[in-house]
């Protein structure tokens, strides 16, 4: 694998990156509002019963919230907060990502072993595809050229082409997969196996396992060491992995696959997000009601902060404010 570093590119006036995070909470049915450089509750807002996947539309007007007790995809303004429509999700809507297009939403269907394609302008399901046993996992490549589905029983990877929706191609994986992400650079793909307390990597050219990395840390007994959340950063060269109850974070080496360092967070860690310049991490901490904020340049956890109970899934919208024209962060990966 050839390596990649970045440059970051930004054009200063008195630019200040702000973001505010969107955090579903699963037993109160309602989203928690928090500021991301503060680290303060902002304000909760009631939303569908049991709140858990979530995520902007491409043109951050609208935040898509999976309210899986109510078997739909909420619309939601994204200024206002108000429920302005619905999604034919199918039932028991958990994960779900949307295409770099914008256009097509797909979502697992754990209940019914399928996945749902949703074309968000017309707001209508125009697809159901056949997957394994308790689908799970949704990631898509930042090309837009896969789009992977991983089911837990039948413990595989199904590779889905969203020209035609249909699945191309299956990997077998340790048992439980749950969360599934591609490198920035398309090569990879990233699966957490729950019950197997493991990572693999999979090269998207061959859809075959290249290498596994199993996690061990000292004092924590192996089955509290569960996999989920996994997100790459930018550089291309880290990975973090939420270990569930072993309440860690687990930042794993991309090339080599092994754990450069272990960070400690709140119980029942579940799903990860950056910050938009990247410098934060932020965890949805299940258990303990929480969030931890993590220092991405230092790998140090900075703060907690309550949100409600049983947050689980989290997104992050940029807010910033210039006095003079700039952009935002641009990340750039250079060949070496």
């Amino acid at each position: 694998m050839n390596k990649y570093f970045f440059m970051l590119l930004m054009t200063f006036s008195t630019m200040i990156f702000a973001d505010t995070l969107y955090i579903t909470l699963e037993k109160d049915n309602a989203l928690a509002v928090v500021d991301g450089e503060t680290g303060q509750l902002l304000k909760t807002v009631p939303v569908g019963q049991r709140p858990r996947g979530i995520a902007f539309s491409k043109d951050q007007a609208y935040l898509y919230v999976a309210a899986s007790d109510d078997d739909t995809i909420q619309i939601l303004d994204a200024t206002t907060l108000q429920v302005s429509g619905n999604l034919p999700s199918g039932d028991d809507p958990e994960l779900f990502k949307i295409h770099p297009n914008g256009l097509w939403l797909y979502v697992s269907n754990e209940d019914d072993n399928i996945v749902t394609v949703v074309d968000l302008k017309e707001k209508k399901a125009i697809a159901e595809i056949a997957v394994g046993v308790e689908p799970e996992g949704i990631a898509i490549a930042q090309n837009g050229q896969w789009v992977v589905n991983t089911s837990e029983t039948t413990n595989m990877v199904h590779w889905i082409d969203p020209q035609n929706q249909s699945i191309k191609d299956n990997t077998l994986v340790d048992p439980r997969p749950r969360a599934a992400e591609f490198s920035v650079d398309n090569q990879w793909l990233f699966v957490t196996s729950e019950i197997a307390g493991s990572l693999s990597r999979i090269d998207v050219s061959t859809k075959q396992v290249s290498a596994k990395l199993n996690f061990n840390i000292a004092g924590v007994d192996d089955e509290l060491i569960q996999p989920v959340g996994v997100l790459a950063h930018p550089n291309n060269e880290m990975l973090f992995v939420a270990l569930g109850p072993a309440n860690r974070v687990a930042v794993v080496d991309i090339e080599t696959m092994t754990v450069t360092k272990y960070l400690l967070v709140g119980q029942r860690v579940w799903n990860l997000a950056f910050s938009p310049d990247f410098k934060r991490l932020y965890t949805t901490n299940g258990v303990s009601n929480d969030i931890s904020i993590i220092n991405v340049d230092k790998l140090k956890v900075t703060k907690s902060v309550r949100v409600g109970h049983y947050p689980w899934g989290i997104a992050v919208k940029a807010n910033s404010t210039d006095s003079s024209s700039s952009k935002s962060p641009t990340f750039v990966p250079a060949e070496r």
